[in-house]
């Protein structure tokens, strides 16, 4: 169906002398990004020492971003190009008393709560070619082509409190670990539409959608940017979804919230 809208958007915006357009040169592009999302997820955490399984819901306790860096570079010559794209983030967070923790795949007793310390960290690499498949004198769309590697890390330790008596003794205090490694194919579509008789203003977005080792990925991303003689400025909203096979630990994990990019082109 992708496929299908982009060459549609494709034929949409092409114009006659598109395909001519090209330019023998080089063309490279690197950008910094800094990226404030939030996360959301469900986790199951496989047991171990005969201890139930544990599970959280990464909404209700990933509040607190340590880190997050996300980078690209881009290199074009004609109507083709290449791209990677590299994130990293590194939250955690501690919550007492809590509720938001489930064992042996049910909720604690009513007259229980727990200490919880659960963190997150891990990267997100993709790498695509792209082709220009439409230019006019203020859109352009490239159609893309590629793999996303998904490497992230779960950690979760607790301590049990209240009447606990109904509680396996290996229970009411634990840590326990999951991570998820996982490649998939994606295609999608990226550009920008420029506004203005001057074109220093312009509307970038990038959507994709993939699978493979992962039921469904996808990634979207729309802003407003601003372009000088040395590169641009951009501020966007990027959210990042994925939806893992049956039998991962990891459910299902999102990103999703602001950043102000840096560009430079040479």
């Amino acid at each position: 169906m992708l496929v299908g809208t982009s060459l549609c958007l494709a034929a949409l915006f092409a114009s006659p002398s598109a395909a001519a357009q090209g330019d023998d040169e080089w063309k490279f592009q690197a950008v910094i990004y800094l990226y404030l999302p939030s996360v959301d997820g469900e986790t199951t955490f496989s047991g171990s020492g005969g201890g139930d399984s544990a599970g959280v819901d990464a909404s209700k306790l990933l509040e607190n971003l340590h880190l997050a860096f996300m980078g690209s570079f881009e290199a074009n010559k004609g109507a083709w190009g290449l791209f990677t794209d590299v994130i990293y983030v590194d939250f955690g967070d501690s919550e007492s008393p809590s509720r938001d923790f489930t064992l042996g795949g049910g909720a604690l007793p009513a007259a229980v709560n727990a200490s919880l310390r659960y963190d997150l960290n891990g990267w997100l690499w993709t790498l695509a070619g792209s082709w220009r498949a439409a230019s006019t004198a203020n859109n352009e769309l490239n159609l893309i082509g590629g793999a996303r590697m998904i490497d992230i890390d779960q950690t979760i330790a607790w301590q049990l409190s209240g009447n606990v008596g109904s509680v396996a003794l290996a229970d009411r205090a634990g840590d326990r670990t999951a991570g998820v490694n996982n490649w998939d194919a994606i295609v999608g579509l990226k550009g920008r539409a420029l506004l203005g008789n001057e074109q220093h203003w312009f509307l970038p977005y990038y959507v994709d959608i993939g699978t493979g080792e992962s039921s469904l990925t996808w990634q979207a991303m729309f802003g407003v940017g601003y372009a000088f003689d040395w590169g641009s400025v951009t501020a966007a909203w990027r959210h990042i979804d994925y939806d893992m096979k049956s039998g991962k630990s990891i459910e299902s994990l999102s990103f999703d919230g602001p950043g102000v990019a840096v560009a430079f082109r040479w």
